[in-house]
């Protein structure tokens, strides 16, 4: 068994595709064929069940996926160690909730580049799960996420707190209506959206007038055009939308954190550290 098979492997699961993964990795699809059948004859087991339209894993797949993928970032980590630099450089690959301050965020980004110009700087945004599972699988060094995360795997770096406002598009003398009011929300998974749910249950009221919005921009525009509501962190009234109504919420519903999180390796790179000490310095 070589890296090169179980880096086949871990791209045909993610593709779902034999040719997709051969092209994506530069190889003749006959050759991945070839390789992930002679992993499948060492293994013993069959790892994906194959359709006219693709493979998907197969449960023994699936568990032998999460071995490989951890042995790939094993070996990708150990690589980073051993070439670890005395100063900040190579790649940093950073997560970002939308909910986070973009201004201050970019500034001190655009400082941290200044200061460390060896450092290689990416930057992924979407949802605090979908970052987390990002991070935890070594696809992110760390992470920006809200709400509450429990995991041992994880190390919370920094963590601000923020208050939760229902935002309109202006403010009126009265509080809104919340059992005749139309909200944009988050797709589900967003902690605004499950906090909005929990405070309109709380009040006897379902949360079955809304829109669903992916884009926080876009979730912002409906409320400033009148065709909506919604429950956000108040650090998001800002630029354009600083004017919108803003009322508060109930104490049991009223705050929010957001953090920054890494994993808890044994090996975190000097880049990493110095991003975390401008977070520190800095903070959200």
């Amino acid at each position: 068994m070589e890296l090169t098979d179980l880096k086949m492997f871990a791209v045909i699961a993610e593709e779902g595709s034999i040719s997709r993964a051969a092209e994506r990795l530069g190889y003749v699809q006959s050759n991945v064929t070839a390789r992930i059948r002679k992993l499948e004859s060492e293994l013993g087991v069959p790892l994906f069940h194959r359709h006219p339209k693709g493979v998907v894993l197969t449960e023994k797949g699936s568990a032998f996926r999460d071995y490989a993928l951890t042995i790939l970032n094993l070996s990708e980590e150990a690589v980073r160690a051993v070439r670890e630099t005395d100063y900040p450089s190579g790649p940093l690959a950073i997560g970002v909730v939308e909910t986070v301050n973009c201004r201050n965020l970019m500034k001190a980004l655009a400082d941290f580049q200044t200061r460390y110009p060896g450092v290689s700087l990416s930057i992924m945004t979407g949802t605090s799960a979908d970052l987390l599972a990002k991070l935890l699988n070594h696809q992110l060094d760390g992470t920006f996420v809200t709400g509450e995360s429990d995991s041992s795997k994880l190390v919370f770096e920094h963590t601000a707190k923020d208050e939760l406002r229902l935002l309109t598009r202006t403010t009126g003398e009265a509080y809104p209506d919340l059992a005749h009011t139309k909200w944009a929300v988050s797709p589900k998974g967003c902690p605004f959206r499950a906090v909005l749910e929990a405070w309109l249950r709380s009040e006897g009221i379902p949360l079955a007038n809304m829109l669903e919005v992916s884009s926080l921009e876009t979730l912002l525009s409906c409320v400033r055009s009148g065709l909506a509501a919604t429950l956000l962190p108040q650090s998001v009234l800002s630029g354009e939308f600083e004017e919108l109504g803003s009322y508060p919420v109930p104490e049991a519903f009223r705050y929010t954190t957001t953090s920054f999180v890494r994993r808890n390796d044994g090996f975190s790179s000097k880049a990493c550290a110095a991003f975390v000490e401008m977070v520190k310095v800095n903070g959200l």
